[in-house]
Formats: C-alpha cells, sequence, structure tokens
C-alpha cells in the first residue's frame, strides 16, 4: 500500500491509513452545509511518491449549475441555530470555494 492520502488535523498534516480495496470520497463540503456546519469539513491534498505506483482517480459530479442545491437541511436550522450557509448553486459554490467569492458577490454576478 502506497499512502497518499493527508488531512490537515490540529494544525499539522496528518497521513491517512490506507486501507486495502478501499475508495475515499470526499463529501466534506456538501455535509458542512447540509448539516448547517454541525460536521465540518477539512482540508485534504494528495501526495506523489518517487518510488511507488498509487492510482488516484478524481471525480467530479456535478449537478446543474443553475439548480439551488446546497443549502442547510430545514430540521437543521431552527430559531436557536439559524442558517449558517445560504442556499447556492453548484456554480456558486465552486466560485466561493475555488476563488473565496463571498456570497454578496456571487449573488451580483447572477444578475449581471
Amino acid at each position: 500500500m502506497v499512502p497518499g492520502l493527508q488531512l490537515f488535523y490540529e494544525g499539522k498534516w496528518v497521513t491517512a491509513k490506507c486501507v486495502p480495496n478501499s475508495i475515499v470520497m470526499h463529501i466534506g463540503d456538501t455535509l458542512e452545509i447540509l448539516s448547517n456546519g454541525k460536521y465540518k469539513s477539512i482540508l485534504h491534498r494528495g501526495l506523489v511518491n518517487k518510488e511507488k505506483v498509487r492510482i488516484s482517480w478524481a471525480v467530479f459530479c456535478e449537478p446543474p449549475k443553475d439548480k439551488i442545491v446546497l443549502k442547510p437541511l430545514p430540521d437543521m436550522v431552527s430559531v436557536e441555530s439559524p442558517a449558517k450557509f445560504p442556499p447556492r448553486t453548484f456554480a456558486q459554490h465552486i466560485e466561493h470555494k475555488l476563488f473565496g467569492k463571498e456570497q454578496e458577490e456571487l449573488v451580483s454576478e447572477k444578475k449581471d
């Protein structure tokens, strides 16, 4: 087994344990939004190894770009725990995640 996934945990990079015949799926951003922040996404990275071969296969499944798909589930929002994430389309989420755009910028760009 060739390790290749690291997670940023408690201020340092930690190498994830390899599990034979397994698949790793990162759904952290989606779970963080759906849970209204109860579950946190984690910063991660892939490593390369000069001596051993490891196969990584990144697959991105994208819903329709203009449909609201990411917002906290109704059961996770209350008066005591208001929504921490505004409803956003997948396109808005990518703009926020990759380019750090805030919700106000995303909404104004859509109107233009």
